[in-house]
């Protein structure tokens, strides 16, 4: 039977680099909240031979997202899934943020978990800024409230969100929704295996996309220049990364977040650690 990829924000650079990447060995559905670039992939896939079905539907509905496995589970056998789907501090309010970025991973991953057959595998994608942000001021005792009560979830994040000056929310939740889906494909990876599935998360530095453009003159995009590698990343890095993460040859990889930054973590540490030693 025809295995089947499933990419949300498959419309995105990140997603459709990946889509071109996976779908030269499988059937490939995206999805996506804007019809027009949902319309333009399918056609630049087309153009390279890749059939696409593409999917609009919104991560931060659960039966919008439960659909669209149905609708992948009519092409085929969904045997991976790449969800790149997220938004940027600079694209909405805090709350906003947060609903796509953690609720909108919680209904793919739980839907991938309900509807998968065994040996499928789902890459998550998280954020280096997940890796910068204190351990002390995430809220994780609160990350399980997700899987128990999502209204609950949401406001406990944005009362840590809160704790920051208010022009600074968006940025606060982006990088607290982020550390959401690093906890979340961590510790589910045992449950999910009950099941003979595997998730991991990819943490991306600043890549050179669209949304990636966004955060330039702030956030991640003002950190390129602290790269061990200092220049943006490309689309494809990341997409060959995604799809070695779901395919068969990482049959052993699970529960873990593969941080591909370009080094600005390991730089920015090292220098605090010298700055720190007088050095």
């Amino acid at each position: 039977m025809t295995r089947v990829t499933v990419i949300t924000g498959g419309a995105g650079g990140m997603g459709l680099a990946t889509a071109k990447v996976v779908g030269r060995d499988q059937a490939v559905v995206l999805c996506d909240v804007r019809q027009d670039r949902l319309d333009d992939a399918a056609t630049a896939l087309g153009d390279l031979g890749i059939p696409a079905t593409i999917v609009n539907a919104d991560v931060t509905d659960r039966a919008a997202v439960d659909r669209l496995f149905e609708t992948a589970a009519g092409a085929g056998t969904v045997s991976a899934v790449v969800h790149a789907a997220g938004v940027s501090p600079s694209m909405g309010d805090a709350e906003y943020v947060m609903r796509t970025n953690a609720l909108g991973t919680l209904h793919v991953n739980e839907s991938f978990f309900a509807s998968a057959a065994e040996g499928a595998a789902i890459v998550n994608v998280a954020s280096m800024a997940a890796h910068l942000l204190p351990e002390e001021v995430i809220p994780a005792q609160h990350f399980p409230l997700a899987l128990q009560d999502q209204d609950r979830f949401v406001a406990e994040m944005l009362a840590a969100c809160n704790m920051a000056p208010e022009d600074m929310r968006s940025g606060f939740s982006y990088a607290i929704s982020k550390a959401f889906v690093k906890w979340y494909s961590s510790s589910q990876a045992e449950r999910f295996n009950g099941r003979g599935l595997r998730i991991v998360s990819v943490s991306p530095g600043s890549i050179d996309t669209e949304m990636g453009r966004l955060e330039e003159q702030a956030g991640a995009g003002a950190m390129v220049a602290d790269a061990a590698v200092p220049r943006w990343g490309k689309p494809e890095e990341m997409a060959d990364l995604l799809a070695y993460c779901v395919s068969e040859r990482a049959g052993y990889l699970t529960g873990t977040d593969i941080l591909n930054d370009g080094g600005v973590v390991a730089s920015m540490r090292e220098r605090a650690r010298l700055a720190a030693a007088g050095g």
